[in-house]
């Protein structure tokens, strides 16, 4: 398992182009990753960390256009989307057509983030694709909050990039397709925050 200092964003990103799997800092806990487009990669993650088959794994990208890209972006999405991503917020939508049901688990639905971690979102700017990423954890144990405890959760995996989580806690998980949306798992952004945002009428575009 090779070791990344943070600011090595251009040998991380060179890893994960060549099909890698690595564990990173974001803005909340360690995570696990590896780039989009390869089945095969998908499954060697679940493998790593003994995810069931029944989860799917989130996607992470560093932009709202490449969000928009991956999922149908509601107005009650692009509302939340603007005021707390990027952040510790997770979107679930529908998936656009072009991401194969194969990685979503044969589920019309898609989880997705931004997250506000600086290293992180220059190394995604780097791929040709979004990442597929979880906690950096044996499946229903703790996450991990540093690299040691990432390499140490996960000994198969190819490399751990060092730095710190500024959160601590895993994001708060909405689901966007429903009305009204729906709070599946409580983290960072409070349901206060998200019934406010929400409640705000659309900005004139004029």
């Amino acid at each position: 398992m090779k070791r990344y200092k943070e600011n090595e964003t251009d040998a991380v990103a060179v890893s994960l182009a060549q099909g890698s799997l690595m564990a990173f800092p974001t803005d909340t806990v360690f995570g696990l990753g590896t780039m989009y487009g390869s089945l095969d990669r998908l499954q060697r993650l679940k493998h790593a960390k003994h995810r069931p088959e029944t989860k799917p794994v989130p996607f992470m990208t560093d932009s709202l256009d490449k969000l928009s890209s991956l999922a149908v972006v509601t107005e009650e999405a692009r509302k939340l989307a603007r005021a707390f991503l990027p952040g510790a917020l997770t979107l679930v939508m529908k998936r656009q057509p072009a991401v194969d049901a194969a990685y979503t688990n044969g589920m019309e639905t898609i989880a997705v983030r931004i997250p506000d971690a600086p290293a992180l979102l220059e190394i995604m700017r780097q791929l040709p694709a979004p990442l597929l990423v979880t906690s950096a954890n044996q499946s229903g144990e703790t996450a991990a909050l540093s690299a040691e405890e990432a390499a140490r959760a996960l000994p198969a995996i190819d490399g751990v990039m060092e730095g710190t989580c500024a959160g601590g806690i895993a994001s708060t998980i909405v689901d966007c397709t429903i009305q009204p949306v729906k709070i599946l798992r409580q983290g960072p952004v409070s349901e206060e925050q998200i019934r406010q945002v929400l409640s705000q009428p659309e900005p004139d575009n004029d």
